[in-house]
């Protein structure tokens, strides 16, 4: 049995399972969004811990979803274990107020599922629409973040006497950073947050994305403060299929895996499909070879929170259905990841005692 382990020490045994959408399903908006819940649905029956959903402004192709609350709002009232994360909201562009009031609002309807990620965001060219420059996101993503930590808290807000309501006084013990960098990792890790990692991450051609991600995570663990448990989530692309589909799969997979090579890796993507698929790090195949790809993949070894995208393969939502099930049923058990209403609870009651 090819297992993942080396999970970091404080953490309650294998990573938990999670599933990551971008609402990119085809058909009309409406149709993505109610595909997408269709597939919280599934995925929570099927034991996920987790639902992460990407928040993208303006480019449809890119992603369905501008404003995660809502539709957690509705996740919230389909579901009752699965916790309900942001894999990001892009906080400078957005008004950290809204943000905290919103994530609030979702936490009390959800009895506490909400987590909260948050990054300055990949997409400079959305800058403009907000009034705010890309080159500023550093200096504004530091500034809302202490909004979101006065609210969370109780605090008066932004010099004021007024309070969040409702209040979400674990929402603070929630919350992630996403980043790229070492630096950013080792910023994550002295606040006690989480630590989010992406599919996406930038790199040399020839290395692999564990070569980039470790030296984040050891930085993260390092400036963790005494007492608090990490929580790494790396986000993956994995499509499990029957051996039947596959053939199929693959060449509906064709024009994503393509793009991702040339928009995000910034490479030639000409050559054969299956090798640009192993360097986009896309886990596409049966359930023995999804397994096989997956071990080989050392971050995964040191998370506690593995969340499962379709994207780029963007197959029909009958396959994301199958796959969300095979990777349940078949895949995390053979490696390890953990599932179930209990592994939801534990990610609501993580950080409960960080004081922020």
């Amino acid at each position: 049995m090819a297992r993942i382990s080396g999970v970091p020490e404080g953490t309650r045994g294998g990573a938990r399972l999670g599933f990551f959408t971008r609402l990119l399903d085809a058909g009309t908006d409406g149709q993505r969004y109610r595909a997408a819940l269709e597939q919280v649905r599934a995925a929570e029956k099927l034991g996920f811990a987790s639902l992460w959903v990407a928040q993208h402004h303006f480019d449809r192709d890119e992603g369905g979803l501008p404003s995660p609350f809502p539709f957690l709002a509705a996740a919230a009232v389909q579901t009752d274990h699965i916790a309900l994360g942001t894999g990001i909201v892009t906080l400078p562009i957005d008004d950290p107020v809204r943000v905290a009031e919103d994530a609030a609002f979702v936490d009390a309807l959800s009895a506490g599922r909400v987590q909260l990620g948050i990054g300055t965001g990949g997409t400079p060219s959305s800058f403009a629409a907000f009034r705010r420059s890309s080159d500023d996101r550093r200096e504004i993503q530091a500034e809302h973040v202490s909004v979101l930590r006065d609210a969370f808290a109780g605090r008066g807000i932004r010099d004021t006497e007024l309070r969040l309501n409702p209040p979400a006084p674990h929402l603070g013990s929630r919350l992630w950073q996403a980043t790229f960098s070492v630096d950013g990792g080792r910023r994550a890790g002295r606040e006690g947050d989480g630590l989010l990692l992406s599919r996406t991450q930038p790199r040399e051609p020839g290395q692999a994305l564990h070569d980039v991600q470790l030296p984040i995570i050891e930085a993260y663990l390092a400036a963790l403060p005494s007492g608090v448990e990490p929580r790494i989530l790396a986000s993956r692309t994995a499509v499990v299929v029957d051996a039947a589909d596959l053939d199929e799969t693959w060449r509906g997979a064709e024009r994503g895996i393509r793009r991702l090579t040339r928009t995000f890796l910034r490479r030639d993507d000409s050559g054969d499909l299956r090798d640009l698929a192993r360097a986009s790090d896309t886990h596409l195949g049966t359930v023995d070879e999804v397994v096989a790809s997956l071990v080989a993949d050392l971050t995964l070894a040191r998370a506690t929170d593995v969340a499962f995208q379709v994207h780029s393969v963007d197959p029909a939502h009958e396959v994301t259905l199958r796959s969300l099930e095979l990777l349940a049923t078949e895949v995390a058990p053979r490696i390890g990841l953990r599932t179930g209403a209990e592994a939801a609870r534990e990610l609501r009651n993580l950080g409960a005692d960080i004081d922020v």
